[in-house]
């Protein structure tokens, strides 16, 4: 279960701000600690600019955790997962946002900004911050996700 008393990382690009500013209100009110990386509006940006931010903290262990936003979550995924103890994980729903705790360990969720609906992004966070992982067999794979063959 996510301790609230630790920090969250944010970040999005313009096409995911209105949801990051979403999410922001939501936990906020819920007691979350939460760190936003940018972007402020939504003026075009480059959205590799805000998620090498989010990657670099998560992956030095600023943040046990973080979400990142732009239109489709690809790039911003593309970007975070560059980072070697990061495991950054694309959903577009809550059971998704859950098995990626349980099977990969994933430490950042990306979210498509202009393909998941508010609703179903805060129940995908939740479910993300509050699933435990299951390791077992599911460590056994996740350790072989750094090795280069």
């Amino acid at each position: 279960m996510w301790d609230k008393t630790k920090s969250l990382a944010l970040a999005s690009d313009h096409a995911g701000f209105e949801l990051k500013t979403f999410l922001v209100k939501v936990l906020t009110s819920e007691g979350y600690l939460l760190h936003d990386f940018g972007t402020v509006s939504t003026e075009s940006v480059d959205y590799p600019d805000y998620a090498h931010k989010l990657g670099k903290a998560v992956n030095d262990g600023d943040f046990f955790r973080g979400v990142v936003i732009c239109g489709s979550g690809n790039g911003v995924c593309m970007v975070v997962n560059k980072y070697p103890a990061v495991r950054a994980a694309l959903c577009w729903n809550s059971e998704q946002a859950e098995l990626t705790r349980r099977h990969n360990d994933a430490n950042i969720l990306c979210l498509p900004g202009r393909f998941i609906d508010f609703d179903d992004a805060i129940k995908a966070v939740k479910l993300f911050l509050n699933t435990d992982f299951e390791g077992g067999r599911h460590q056994l794979r996740v350790d072989k996700i750094a090795k280069l063959l």
